[in-house]
């Protein structure tokens, strides 16, 4: 066998199952070949695109490219038709637009949409990115990031409304709050206009690998109805997770009875 594609895929393995992004010295260390032939296989893998660097840490970790991969053969971590029942539910419940979100460093790609019925709705594309920071389904997916990883992101916000969380410490708190209560609100911090609520998908192992969310006028998604509406995006989350695992049972027999929500 190749010896430099055996050294490649060991290298984007140890990245693939890492916690956090690593350097060319640990990297160097885990997979026993010299700094230098790691260099070189990273920057082959980035011009590839199946690694991404952090310019500000000089750190490496795998890149959405490789889920893409993932997904298109492995057929029980199919997230988006693990997923589609249950956002059909979702939508039906709430009539506003819903998002499964995947991470792809500081955003999120939506990897497939639902839209709502109404005709003032949250516009979006499937492949589409948003900054996870202003989004909901970014804030469900950073929430369960490593400390250091959202320590280095609180210090490079980016204002994209008037709302947006720019403040280290109080996007800290965000998401801690986030962990708490298992969703996360947007309150216009990325459109003004547009809100939404999103909670984690996790996979067997229990690591979060997406968010579903709905999204929709801000005058629609008040504060008032977060309570409701964030059981039933936890509800239909939990149940992509479930499918994720195996359960087929899908929103028909394992959601509770209840009407639709009012708009």
């Amino acid at each position: 066998m190749n010896n430099t594609l055996i050294k490649g895929l060991g290298l984007l393995e140890v990245l693939a199952r890492s916690e956090r992004p690593l350097g060319v010295t640990e990297l160097a260390t885990r997979i026993g070949i010299g700094k230098s032939n790691v260099h070189r296989l990273l920057q082959a893998l980035v011009e590839l695109g199946y690694v991404r660097r952090d310019p500000a840490g000089g750190s490496y970790a795998a890149s959405i490219r490789l889920w893409e991969l993932g997904s298109a053969v492995l057929a029980n971590l199919d997230l988006r038709r693990a997923a589609q029942a249950w956002m059909e539910w979702l939508l039906e419940r709430t009539r506003e637009t819903v998002h499964l979100s995947v991470l792809d460093g500081d955003e999120v790609v939506y990897v497939h949409k639902l839209d709502s019925p109404e005709p003032v709705r949250a516009y979006s594309q499937i492949g589409g990115r948003a900054p996870a920071h202003c989004v909901a389904t970014g804030k469900a997916l950073l929430a369960w990031q490593p400390a250091p990883h959202l320590a280095a992101l609180s210090q490079r916000l980016r204002a994209w409304s008037p709302r947006t969380l720019t403040d280290a410490a109080e996007f800290l708190r965000e998401m801690e709050r986030v962990r708490q209560q298992g969703y996360a609100v947007n309150r216009g911090e990325w459109r003004e206009t547009v809100g939404g609520l999103a909670a984690p998908v996790r996979d067997p192992s229990g690591q979060v690998v997406a968010a579903l969310g709905v999204s929709g006028p801000i005058d629609r998604l008040r504060p008032s109805g977060y309570k409701a509406l964030s059981a039933d995006v936890i509800r239909a989350a939990d149940g992509v997770s479930a499918a994720l695992a195996g359960d087929e049972r899908g929103p028909a027999r394992a959601a509770p009875a209840g009407t639709r929500r009012a708009a």
